[in-house]
């Protein structure tokens, strides 16, 4: 983008919230973390590819086909990821990301650090899942 982050940078909460350094921190975390995915799902791939399916001993079949579903489960629900990863590099793009869904208010930057695909501040969170909560209590 053309943003140049200093070699340690760290947002903080003394910089205007969103800053084209924020931004560029966020957008460089949230590709890496995509990147790093798609090379799991590449080697698993391959894993999968070079695994013999033709076990001789019926434990080890049964065996080998646990494995091979957990795996398959792992990079289905990281192919997810990816696309909620891809809605916030979108955000980004429109100067929406950080910003709550039902409040509006920016999202803590400690959150979104930990959690750079948060759509909900930590408050609006907790008041979604409780209110999933007594949905499933019903």
């Amino acid at each position: 983008m053309g943003v140049s982050l200093p070699r340690n940078y760290h947002p903080t909460e003394k910089e205007k919230f969103m800053s084209a350094r924020q931004s560029e921190y966020f957008r460089r975390k949230l590709n890496k973390w995509k990147e790093d995915i798609l090379l799991e799902a590449q080697e698993t791939l391959l894993h999968l590819q070079e695994e013999s399916l033709q076990e001789p001993d019926i434990a080890d079949r049964a065996s080998a086909e646990t494995e091979r579903s957990l795996e398959l489960r792992t990079r289905d629900r990281q192919r997810k990821l990816v696309a909620k990863i891809e809605e916030a590099l979108r955000r980004l793009e429109e100067g929406t990301y950080g910003f709550c869904e039902e409040t509006g208010e920016p999202i803590s930057l400690n959150r979104l650090d930990a959690r750079p695909i948060a759509t909900l501040s930590i408050e609006a969170q907790e008041q979604h899942e409780r209110r999933e909560k007594s949905y499933r209590d019903d």
